[in-house]
């Protein structure tokens, strides 16, 4: 691994996912002036990004908003207008929120989303970089286990079905490609962290893009993956921290990640509003030998913010990790060591 030595220099870290895990690390990288590159899902194909998505064939917004107004420096209430969502009885606009028309309609003028995206980062005065994955929506494929198929990011979960593999295709069926500047990013990164988010709907569709994988395995940034605190319905259920990470490594058919940080904090029997929070089911149980067979490095920590009787990673906690990670020596050296750090 090669990590941001003690200069002057702001570390660069390039954060890989979607879902809303992944605003809350990007706030955190924001506030300590990480020189920061998010690169975002395109495979999401339900709620309202799913609706404009298929009316206008276009690449889904809402990730990337929410990236967006993350690593922006506009005042807040042009955030809270950005994110503003028109209510139920809207009829045609109903629960669509104006920072998803202005993508959309942004992708439209300039011909494709990277540009959409790079000019409204001018204009949002965004501190960093915010690339899509693809420049086209990409379709997500999920085998089960037991042989059958499902197709659309939205569908993958419905039968809560063991998935054996997940892979992407574009609506030409072409294979996909990386947008402008995400392998450069990658390759010149000091740290590259996947998640928090969902395993196979948000990390993964951007690892199953051949030139990402690519860049991700021969990266010499440090690889960090930041398994999620709740399993998933439909997704990971049953799952321990080593499962997650024996997963992603079984789809790039190799060992990649370098460290794994893991909550070791409890949830509170009970605390969870299960109508509101519907699609998580328990804790993540640890198998601290078995992700030590998987991985250099393991950080465990309470990693746990619990707020509005929901769980969540708390963004400072962990970016003060993934800092200090950036300039202490004993990270760098990759692949090189097998060590348990417990704080």
């Amino acid at each position: 691994m090669m990590n941001a030595k003690k200069t002057n220099r702001r570390p660069r870290i390039v954060i890989i996912g979607g879902g809303t895990g992944l605003p809350v690390i990007l706030n955190g990288l924001k506030a300590k002036q990480a020189d920061v590159t998010a690169i975002v899902t395109v495979a999401d194909d339900g709620g309202n990004s799913g609706v404009l998505r298929n009316e206008m064939n276009a690449v889904p917004p809402g990730d990337m908003r929410n990236v967006l107004v993350s690593l922006s420096n506009i005042p807040h209430m042009h955030k809270d207008i950005f994110q503003y969502r028109f209510a139920s009885k809207d009829n045609s606009l109903a629960g669509h929120s104006i920072g998803n028309l202005i993508i959309s309609a942004m992708a439209e003028m300039k011909g494709n989303i990277y540009e959409a995206i790079q000019l409204l980062s001018k204009m949002m005065l965004v501190e960093g970089h915010v690339y899509p994955a693809c420049e086209e929506p990409l379709e997500l494929h999920a085998v089960y286990k037991d042989g059958s198929t499902a197709s659309g990011e939205s569908n993958i979960a419905k039968s809560r079905k063991e998935i054996e593999h997940i892979y992407v295709t574009t609506k030409g069926e072409t294979e996909p490609k990386a947008a402008r500047k995400v392998i450069s990013s990658i390759l010149n990164a000091d740290m590259v962290v996947l998640g928090p988010g969902s395993l196979f709907t948000s990390i993964l569709p951007n690892l199953m893009i051949p030139e990402i994988a690519k860049a991700v395995q021969e990266t010499s940034a440090n690889v960090v993956y930041i398994c999620n605190i709740m399993t998933q319905l439909g997704e990971t259920e049953n799952f321990t921290d080593a499962n997650h990470v024996e997963v992603l490594h079984r789809h790039m058919k190799q060992k990649f990640v370098d460290t794994v940080l893991v909550n070791i904090g409890e949830v509170p029997e009970n605390y969870m509003d299960k109508e509101k929070y519907d699609e998580y089911l328990v804790q993540v149980a640890h198998d601290f030998k078995g992700l030590q067979a998987e991985v250099p490095m393991v950080i465990s920590n309470n990693f746990l913010k619990l707020e509005n009787n929901g769980v969540f990673h708390d963004g400072e906690k962990v970016v003060e990790e993934l800092f200090r990670m950036s300039f202490d020596p004993q990270y760098s050296g990759k692949k090189n060591k097998l060590q348990m750090e417990s704080l």
